[in-house]
């Protein structure tokens, strides 16, 4: 995986971070409840026959909202008690707990995806279980920000650090590919949805201090010409900043013997 030096919080650190900011999460950025890319989610993932679906790092439960009316079973599993309550009106099921060990059986689901969550986690672990409880040929579905390339990830994966001091994983768009093939998914695709951000509103999280806010502003600020053109970067009136935020949405279709192969 890219990253800066390897950053290992317990899970602790995701818990106290995401009670933090459980009660504002869902508007804490764009991305969260945009329609545009919710819809996306939706198109490549594509629901209408799914029986049952599994929501990994569930949150507040935007994602098992937008698939509610997909699958005739939503199942959502999180770390963080305060997230996850929030997201009991769209679920069939929640389970308390870490993604890095499953608790269903191997082919459980028709459909397994994982929105912004992989990355406080053992990202390796979780492929491996994601593709587990998935059934040959179904779809295990990751979303995830990432940088654009080796051009602007040092400076981008310090920034997400100081937004998320709970972060593990800093990915391009290639590492989370590698992730589902070395997990035991073939034919897997990359798709992409960009996110225009507020950087200040994006910044301002609640979980974090305003001088670590500063910080962000300070290194979008100071950023490096490859940097802003890659993001996209627009600086406004009155001191505002815009950043052309990139999501990586990866598609692979389980294969018993790939998943065979990995474990040997």
């Amino acid at each position: 995986m890219s990253a800066m030096d390897p950053i290992v919080p317990d899970s602790s650190d995701v818990v106290e971070h995401f009670t933090e900011r459980a009660a504002h999460y869902d508007s804490s950025s764009r991305w969260c409840t945009d329609l545009g890319m919710m819809g996306r989610l939706r198109q490549l993932a594509a629901p209408y026959t799914v029986d049952r679906m599994l929501d990994v790092a569930c949150g507040t439960g935007l994602v098992s909202k937008a698939f509610r009316d997909a699958a005739n079973t939503v199942i959502g599993i999180d770390l963080t008690p305060a997230m996850a309550m929030r997201s009991l009106r769209w679920l069939d099921m929640l389970l308390l707990g870490s993604a890095e060990a499953l608790p269903f059986r191997d082919e459980a689901f028709d459909l397994t995806i994982c929105r912004q969550g992989i990355q406080f986690m053992d990202a390796v672990l979780v492929a491996r279980e994601m593709v587990r409880v998935t059934r040959a040929g179904g779809r295990v579905v990751l979303a995830n920000l990432c940088a654009y390339g080796d051009e602007d990830k040092q400076e981008y994966f310090e920034i997400l650090h100081l937004r998320n001091p709970a972060r593990r994983g800093f990915f391009v768009p290639d590492d989370l590919r590698l992730l589902l093939h070395e997990a035991g998914c073939r034919d897997v695709q990359i798709h992409y949805h960009v996110s225009k951000e507020d950087v200040a509103l994006w910044s301002e999280n609640r979980a974090i201090t305003e001088e670590q806010c500063e910080e962000i502003l300070a290194l979008y600020r100071n950023a490096s010409p490859a940097f802003k053109k890659l993001h996209g970067v627009q600086y406004l009136d009155g001191g505002r900043i815009v950043d052309h935020m990139l999501f990586s949405i990866l598609v692979g279709i389980p294969s018993r013997a790939a998943l065979l192969q990995t474990s040997v």
